[in-house]
């Protein structure tokens, strides 16, 4: 029998975004975070991209952020990072957290609990 997944659960989601440049990574990251729409950002400085883009293969340079917080800021967040990004079409995906150390969870909730903005 599959395990029950519940409200309390899936309210929580981890963001990828993939940034043009680290610079980019860190002034939206901590805008996000002393904002209260995040409760952490975590950037790898430098990763490796290969993908199609005009009908060319593509390599390109990039920073990797991922986001900790609660789905009712998802939108918000988008719209951040759509505004600040100079990519033309930005990776902005997400997924639940289904499982997870409950104080954990219950720091992300806290951390994000009412957005200054």
């Amino acid at each position: 029998m599959a395990e029950q997944i519940t409200i309390q659960q899936t309210k929580y989601i981890e963001i990828s975004w993939t940034s043009g440049t680290i610079d980019e990574a860190r002034k939206v990251a901590r805008y996000l975070v002393q904002e209260h729409y995040v409760a952490c950002a975590q950037i790898i400085p430098w990763i490796e991209s290969v993908y199609l883009w005009n009908n060319q293969i593509e390599t390109a340079q990039e920073s990797k952020v991922t986001l900790k917080t609660v789905i009712d800021h998802y939108e918000k967040i988008k719209e951040i990072i759509l505004k600040n990004s100079t990519y033309e079409v930005p990776e902005i995906t997400y997924v639940h957290i289904v499982d997870g150390n409950v104080q954990y969870l219950d720091w992300i909730k806290q951390s994000t609990k009412t957005p200054l903005s």
